[in-house]
């Protein structure tokens, strides 16, 4: 517990400083490595005897996003056609995703055998992540820099709440389990735990960041619907991690594993946020 609270003093003001200080392209490069890194853990999910030829479907994939999606700071602010293409897919396949958590094990007959739809599984969950992130960072850019690294956090700043709001709710009064087969310790009380925080700590960074949203009602549905499908982006991972046979995706960060167990909740959240947050404005 020492060395994971260490460790998370030393990495969340450096996550703050490089939302809000890295320029566009620095922020984009960033991100991408860390995505990167994100699939190189994704391999262990499909083929862990051969992790490097397992990434080369990840590499393609996000150089032909990089090659066919406009990405300078105007046109990710737009949100084109394409963009939104990402978003829909990337909202799309976390449902699915869900339902394959919450059917789970039942679930795993459809994809547990199929190597090239786990490679599939891996782009889904972390190539919309990536490109949602690049779209809220870059929201107008020309007239307030900083507006978009106020939306980034403002998603993040939901889902540590849910998280928060969820683990000691659970502690407290959790009884019926959401999923006990992929996550014995998640339950239903929590997830209304992390939601309700959630929602007080959006209203108030909303009203902190000045983040404008067409009204009360649509604040509120948006940061719901985000909290509860990142709750649901975390049992996903667990569900892989438990059909592979692996406690974390990799001990890359003292005390809190892998990239993946750090961002799991939030492949989840910002795609989904993002698609909302574009199509309501």
């Amino acid at each position: 517990m020492k060395q994971r609270i260490i460790t998370a003093l030393i990495l969340a003001p450096l996550v703050v400083l490089g939302i809000f200080l890295l320029p566009i392209p620095f922020f984009i490069l960033a991100l991408t490595a860390i995505a990167m890194l994100g699939f190189w853990e994704w391999t262990q999910f499909v083929e862990p005897k051969s992790r490097i030829m397992s990434l080369l479907p990840a590499l393609v994939a996000v150089a032909a996003s990089f090659f066919f999606i406009p990405f300078d700071s105007v046109s990710l602010g737009q949100a084109s056609d394409v963009h939104y293409a990402i978003l829909s897919t990337g909202s799309m396949w976390w449902l699915v995703a869900s339902l394959l958590a919450l059917t789970y094990p039942r679930s795993t007959c459809v994809w547990q055998k199929n190597i090239p739809l786990r490679h599939i599984f891996g782009i889904l969950s972390l190539l919309p992540f990536l490109w949602s992130v690049f779209m809220l960072r870059a929201v107008d850019y020309a007239f307030d820099p900083l507006h978009g690294a106020k939306l980034v956090m403002y998603v993040c700043l939901l889902v540590w709440a849910a998280d928060t709001g969820a683990y000691f709710t659970g502690k407290a009064i959790g009884k019926h389990k959401m999923a006990p087969k992929v996550s014995p310790n998640k339950t239903i009380e929590g997830l209304l735990g992390g939601v309700v925080l959630a929602m007080v700590i959006g209203w108030f960074v909303a009203k902190l960041f000045n983040i404008h949203f067409a009204s009360l009602t649509t604040m509120l549905l948006i940061t719901f619907v985000t909290v509860v499908i990142s709750v649901l982006g975390d049992l996903v991972e667990s569900m892989f991690k438990r059909v592979s046979n692996i406690k974390d995706s990799s001990n890359i960060i003292p005390g809190h594993g892998g990239i993946l167990d750090r961002i799991d909740s939030l492949m989840a959240a910002f795609p989904v946020f993002a698609l909302l947050y574009f199509f309501c404005q």
